[in-house]
This record gives C-alpha cells, structure tokens and sequence, in this order.
C-alpha cells in the first residue's frame, strides 16, 4: 500500500513587494530633475549672456549686460569680425587646417601605436608604455620653454610643420586605442592570420573597421582640443606671423592687453561665439558616438 504524499496548494498571489513608498519614489524622481535643471542652468547662463550681449551696442553692454533681450538689436559686432584688425575668416581657416590635420595624424598614429602596445609583443613593451602614461602627467606649461628651443633649433618656428608636427600623436590617444583594442577578441586576429593576412593588413582592413566608437571619441577630441589650443600655438607660431594666427590667438588680442588698449566686448563676445558654435554643435550631434567610444574602452571585454 502505497503512502500518499499531500502537498501544500501553491500560491499564486504575487508577493508583495518590499521597498519605498511610491510616492517616495516620485518625490525623489521629481527632486532629481529639479537638481539637474538647476546644475544646466548654471551651466548655460554664461553663454546665454555671451549670446545676448553680443547683439547689443556698447552702451547697453555697459549699462544693462544682465538684460537677456538687448533693447538695440545691432549686428556691428559681428561686422567687425572681418575688419582689418580682427581677420576672422582667416583665423577661422588656419584654425580649420591644424585642426583637420592634426585629428588625421592622431587618428592613424595613435591606432597605430596603440595596436601595437596592445597585440604585438615585443622587449620593453610595457616600458614604453609606462613611459606613455608618464607623459600624460605632466603639465603642459613645463613643456613649452622646452618646445620651443626645439622648434627653433629645427628651424621650423612660424611655419605650418612647426605648428603641427609636436602634435600629431598624443599620450592620451594611445592609451585610449590600447584599451579599446584589447577589448577586441584575439581570436578575430588569429583567423585573419590563418588566411595568410599580415599584421598591418590585420590591423587595417579587420581591426580598425571595428574601432569606430574609439576612433569617432579620438575625433572629436583631438579636433576640440587643437580648434580650442592657444599655448602651443603661441610658442610655434608666435605674435609676428599674423598670417598663421589661429581663432584663440586672434581672439586674444581682441583682449586690449596692450598699453592704452581697451577691451571690446561685444567684438569679443561675437569672436567667442562664433568660436564656441562649432564645437557645441559638433558635441551635440556627435555626443552618441562619443558616449559610446569611451564607454568600450573604458571597460576590457
């Protein structure tokens, strides 16, 4: 005679959740978008003022710079961009080449480079590296007297090469194209190797397509960091070559820093808009991919 076994009925009440309140947790929701409107609006009131009052005369510059709507809607400012003293279409040019320039030779030597510290192995390998990351922290300012006597004992101060070649890689664009590519799985390399591809032929048709979002967050900084430069463009360059100024050198002499000068400030706050528009909308538009660049290198798969 067999035993029955009675088991208890199974519930199919769900069970009751423990946590916060849910009114708790819309206060702390709505708390949290009112903290964030907050932080966003101290960020975007200096341009928001920097906007407004380069459409205002000097006078109401002066009189009324909080005032959001200028009272004189007036365009001289920005007229006086393309003036003699203050040639910004050919700032905004050479800005427009070293930037372009520079971000390309980023861009290759750096992947370069940071393939090889991250695939090929090699005697002092980690050296080098270690050797990188020392660059990186060290101030830039230290640099410049150093540079400088460089560039002039090369004979390349005032010149475009001059002004371009030290930055052409950095530090930080190899460490950021280590990490991404030994996320890569080896074994992508290990089949291109078995149908007869070389290292570069690997890196360059098979590893490099699939660094996009490394490459697009290389990009964009590199070409925001040259289009934003001024202190190597002021030892490579220097105040006598007029024809090679970028935006920020030009833009620092609309300053008045010379004796019995005064400062422009609508004429200052148009060249720094129009300096600043860039970026945002590169920023804007781009900022997905960016996201996501530094996102995968910043965690090793």
């Amino acid at each position: 005679m067999t035993e029955r076994i009675q088991t208890a009925p199974i519930s199919t009440v769900p069970a009751r959740r423990v946590g916060r309140p849910a009114w708790l947790s819309s206060l702390i929701t709505v708390a949290s978008y009112v903290v964030l409107v907050f932080f966003a609006i101290g960020f975007l009131a200096p341009f928001i003022f920097a906007i407004s009052n380069s459409f205002k005369t000097a006078p109401e510059i002066a009189q009324a710079p909080e005032r959001l709507i200028p009272q004189t809607f007036t365009l001289e400012n920005y007229a006086k961009l393309s003036s003699q003293n203050a040639n910004v279409p050919l700032w905004t040019l050479n800005s427009l080449i070293f930037a372009v320039t520079i971000t390309l030779g980023r861009v290759f030597f750096d992947s370069l480079a940071g393939y090889a510290l991250a695939r090929l192995r090699f005697r002092g390998r980690n050296l080098i590296f270690l050797g990188i990351l020392a660059t990186m922290m060290i101030p830039g300012v230290v640099l410049l007297i150093p540079k400088f006597i460089i560039l002039k004992q090369l004979g390349l101060l005032a010149t475009y090469q001059g002004a371009i070649l030290p930055l052409v890689a950095d530090a930080f664009g190899i460490f950021l194209m280590k990490q991404f590519f030994e996320s890569i799985p080896t074994e992508v390399e290990e089949a291109a190797r078995i149908d007869g591809a070389g290292p570069f032929t690997t890196f360059w048709r098979i590893i490099l397509p699939m660094a996009v979002p490394a490459l697009t967050a290389l990009t964009i900084l590199s070409f925001q960091g040259t289009w934003n430069e001024l202190q190597h463009f002021l030892i490579a360059i220097g105040p006598s070559a007029r024809n090679l100024w970028t935006l920020t050198l030009g833009l620092a002499t609309l300053r008045g820093a010379g004796v019995g000068q005064t400062l422009d400030f609508g004429l200052f706050l148009a060249g720094s808009l129009l300096m600043t528009l860039p970026m945002a909308l590169i920023f804007i538009f781009f900022q997905r991919y960016f996201i996501e660049g530094v996102s995968h290198t910043a965690v090793k798969g």
